[in-house]
């Protein structure tokens, strides 16, 4: 018989949990039964949202490349709620910028291509490596299993436009972990998945102009319109119910290929 798993009774770690898809999965981990902590900046609204969510959720103040506010992260987990089954990295930075502006003829700051590869793939590995010792602590289930990492990249690191050789990278980078890792924590029954979203309504698209959210919302063959962050919150939990899935990236993104 599958050993099909339940959200309800899980301790879910969210990293940029405080908005966007972030937010959303931690409000339906909360909903389906689960207790959750958001490790989000201190400058976020996460201590208010924890508070409005009630006894379930806390807000752990962190910084994802730092190994110390992680660690402190994952053991408020613990300490809080005793034990951690399920770590989903959300936090993530883009820049816009092409590689050499020859009008300017200014090239592509350094700096900014290495602190996006540093926050969205450092960071999401930090994430990773400080979670799943906490995780390796749980009794296995019959299965074997002992927690479950869910991370994000993006429909950018298979079809990265203009101006987003940093952000595509990271993306890319985080797809290219997915299954060494899993390989790495398989003999000890943790699993590791990716999705790659699409356009979706985050603060990061909510800052675009009425006219080219619209625009964009056409370019997605069918449902054409900006993805719902409750339908990444969805994807998360059946991920997180279904121990068949592992080491693949899925896209989640309504049919998009993105143009140049």
């Amino acid at each position: 018989m599958a050993n099909i798993r339940c959200v309800k009774g899980m301790v879910g770690l969210v990293t940029g949990g405080a908005s966007g898809l972030g937010r959303a999965t931690v409000e339906r981990l909360l909903k389906n039964g689960a207790s959750a902590v958001i490790l989000d900046l201190p400058s976020s609204d996460g201590p208010a949202l924890a508070a409005s969510l009630g006894e379930r959720c806390a807000f752990a103040p962190a910084d994802v490349t730092s190994e110390a506010d992680v660690q402190a992260a994952v053991s408020l987990a613990r300490e809080k709620f005793g034990k951690l089954d399920l770590a989903v990295n959300c936090a993530g930075i883009a820049v816009a910028v092409k590689t050499y502006n020859f009008k300017k003829d200014v090239p592509h700051s350094l700096e900014d291509f290495q602190r996006v590869i540093n926050v969205n793939i450092a960071g999401t590995f930090n994430v990773i490596r400080l979670a799943v010792g906490a995780m390796g602590k749980n009794e296995p289930d019959a299965d074997g299993h002992r927690g479950c990492i869910i991370n994000t990249a993006s429909v950018a690191a298979f079809d990265g436009q203009v101006g987003q050789a940093a952000y595509s990278a990271s993306k890319g980078g985080i797809v290219g972990m997915t299954l060494p890792i899993a390989r790495d924590l398989a003999p000890m029954g943790i699993r590791v998945v990716t999705i790659a979203p699409g356009l979706f309504s985050t603060p990061l698209l909510a800052g675009l102009p009425e006219k080219v959210q619209s625009f964009l919302a056409r370019q997605v063959p069918f449902p054409s319109r900006l993805g719902d962050p409750a339908e990444f919150a969805h994807l998360v939990t059946s991920l997180a119910e279904n121990p068949m899935i592992n080491g693949e990236v899925i896209r989640l993104d309504g049919g998009i290929r993105m143009q140049p």
